[in-house]
Order: structure tokens, then C-alpha cells, then sequence
């Protein structure tokens, strides 16, 4: 029986599941899902012969919106107090596992949990579990050597490992799929995080100057208090704030930054901008369809934008608005890149953005 674990924000399982679920059977393989309630974790089963490594080439993680991570499932491993290291060697041998495939490994936790002490033992377990892997070749000696798969680690509890395997060309660039970021004191909101996110998940950082540096023209729809635009504004950008209410003054005092206040779905520039953004918490597929308007009269060449989901048909409605997506950017005549994730720092939310590549 094939396995992939699913990692996901806690209370989207079943919206993971359903994705994978769909994306699988159109890439050819059929399988089903087995949720664990709020753990942010999910058991994807092939029910076919095909090896769990098969679907993970056919279908991108970049493609899944809803899964921020996954690997290939070997299995549970019990961990005894006495050796947990020598349990770790004994089950990769009794799997069979081939050390020259992989030079490095990952312990991690779930995102639930609590246990400081767990927390504490994951870091310090790496060293002499990865001299235990070389030592036992089943790890290369070279940590830095390329290796086609990376060795994944899940420790549930002290007693119990999940032990699995991604690929190199298809797994998260982030640890669990979650860029590690701070808020600095003068952001003026915690949702400069969402937007700082969105940029290292969705644009390659070899191309950072090209997507966002030399002078950027911004917009940013529903800006107060300000927390986007004081993401913008640290690029160099001058930007465009519209918003009814006020704006953060330490952000205005910036010289970069114009207040409009207007309603932002209605508000339209004047002249062509570089990036529009917009936080505005409304219904997901008003927020689609202005987005299209947006790139259809090529009013920005880059867009970030949010769409809150509702409690239910979480997936559905995003199959929708996807659709107004798609189907409106291709009715415009619109050459575009599309992409979406359920950030780490979104909510009920998804995160999405389009680049007009024409």
C-alpha cells in the first residue's frame, strides 16, 4: 500500500484531500484520503499499483494550493527510549532503503504541536541520528552532495516517527512549506507578513530585483492600516493607498505613499501600474473578477490578492473562482501565469497571484 503524507494549515485536510484526490485521477492514478481532524496532516492512499514517487513526478506541489508540503510514506517507526536511533537503522534496513540516494534529512514536527521539550529534542537529535544514517551507509557521506530524495522525519511524540522521503525537484523550498518570517515593530499590521510570504512562495529569488525592485509603481486596494503598502514601500515602490479609512501617519511620512479614498474594487488608475495588491475581505468571487478586470485592461503587469473562502465548500469555492480566473484572463486574450497556496500567514483565506507574461 503506496502512502504520500499531506501537509497542510490545521483544519484543511479534507480540502487537501479533495485537491490531491482530483489532481491525482487526472494524472492517471486513483486514490483516496484518510484526514486527521485539525492535525494539519493527511494520509493520501494510491489505490493502484503505482509507487507513491510516480504520483509526486506527476502531479507539481506548486499546482496544490491547499498542501504545503508532502513526502512518500515507508511507514511508522517506534521509537524506544533506550535506542531511538538504532530503531531509525533498523527500519530503513528492513525497507530496504538505499543510502546513495539521499544525502541529508529533515526532522520535524507537527504544526500543532506544543511540547517544548519534544521541540527541543527534534533539533539536537539531528546530529547523532545523521551520523548514525552515514555511518550505516544509508545516508551519503557528503551532506552537500546531490541527492535525489531528502530523508523526512516526523516525530508525532517521543515514542512514534513518521518516516518517508521527498524529491528534490518537487517538494517545498520551506521547512513544512512555511517561510520562517518576523514582523519588524514598524510594520503597521500583522498582515506585512501575508504579502512577504506570498513574494518568496510565488516569485524565484534569483529574479527578486526583476520583480520587484527599481522604482515600482504600486497599487494596493484596502490598504489602511497600511500593512502591504509598508511592504511596497520597503521595495523602493510608490505607491497608491486606497482606502476609506486612515491610513498608518510613520508609513504617510514616508513621501512614497498617496492616500486615495475611495472604495477599492471601484477605483481605477489613471496610468498603468507594476503590481496591484489587495487584502479586501469580500466575496471571493468579486475579488476573481476584479482582478481579471485588472489585467485585462493591463492596468498592472504583477497582482497578489486574497479570496476568503467560505466554511463551507472551502474547495469548491475556490474550483469557482479559479474558473473566472482561467476563463477570464483567456477570454481577454492574456498570456498569464496563475498561482495560488493557502499561505501560512492566510486564515480562511487563499493567496493568488497572476503575472501577464504577454
Amino acid at each position: 500500500m503506496q502512502q504520500i503524507m499531506l501537509i497542510c494549515r490545521p483544519g484543511f485536510e479534507t480540502e487537501a484531500g479533495q485537491e490531491l484526490t482530483d489532481q491525482a485521477a487526472a494524472a492517471g492514478i486513483f486514490g483516496y484520503f484518510q484526514p486527521g481532524k485539525n492535525t494539519g496532516l493527511l494520509r493520501f492512499t494510491i489505490g493502484g499499483n503505482e509507487p507513491a514517487e510516480e504520483l509526486m513526478r506527476r502531479v507539481a506541489l506548486d499546482s496544490l494550493v491547499f498542501t504545503r508540503g508532502w513526502f512518500a510514506l515507508l511507514g511508522d517507526c517506534e521509537l524506544p527510549a533506550s535506542d531511538r536511533v538504532g530503531a531509525i537503522l533498523a527500519f530503513l534496513n528492513d525497507q530496504e532503503w538505499q543510502g546513495d540516494r539521499c544525502a541529508r534529512l529533515e526532522v520535524r514536527l507537527s504544526e500543532i504541536n506544543d511540547d517544548r521539550d519534544l521541540g527541543n529534542f527534534a533539533r539536537k537529535w539531528v546530529a547523532p541520528l545523521s551520523k548514525g544514517l552515514r555511518g550505516a551507509g544509508l545516508l551519503k557521506d557528503d551532506q552537500e552532495a546531490e541527492a535525489p530524495v531528502r530523508l523526512e522525519i516526523l516525530l508525532t511524540d517521543f515514542s512514534t516517527a513518521v518516516v518517508g522521503y521527498s524529491l528534490a525537484g518537487n517538494r517545498s523550498a520551506f521547512v513544512g512549506g512555511v517561510p520562517r518570517l518576523r514582523l519588524p515593530a514598524s510594520a503597521p499590521s500583522r498582515s506585512a507578513l501575508k504579502l512577504e510570504e506570498a513574494w518568496k512562495v510565488f516569485l524565484p529569488k534569483e529574479r527578486w530585483l526583476e520583480y520587484l525592485g527599481g522604482g515600482k509603481k504600486a497599487v494596493d486596494l484596502g490598504a489602511a492600516p497600511g500593512g502591504w503598502t509598508w511592504q511596497l514601500v520597503r521595495q523602493g515602490m510608490m505607491v497608491t493607498a486606497v482606502d476609506n479609512g486612515p491610513m498608518n501617519p510613520e508609513l504617510m511620512a514616508s513621501g512614497h505613499v498617496e492616500h486615495v479614498e475611495a472604495d477599492g474594487y471601484a477605483w481605477r488608475p489613471k496610468r498603468a501600474v507594476d503590481w496591484m495588491v489587495c487584502d479586501i475581505v469580500d466575496k471571493p468571487r468579486r475579488t476573481a473578477r476584479m482582478a481579471v478586470d485588472w489585467m485585462g485592461e493591463k492596468l498592472c503587469r504583477y497582482t497578489v490578492f486574497n479570496l476568503k473562502l467560505p466554511m463551507k465548500k472551502r474547495y469548491e469555492e475556490w474550483l469557482v473562482c479559479r474558473e473566472i480566473l482561467v476563463q477570464g484572463l483567456e477570454d481577454a486574450g492574456l498570456h498569464c501565469q496563475l498561482k495560488a497556496r493557502h499561505l501560512y500567514h492566510d486564515r480562511e483565506e487563499i493567496t493568488c497571484f497572476i503575472e501577464r507574461l504577454d
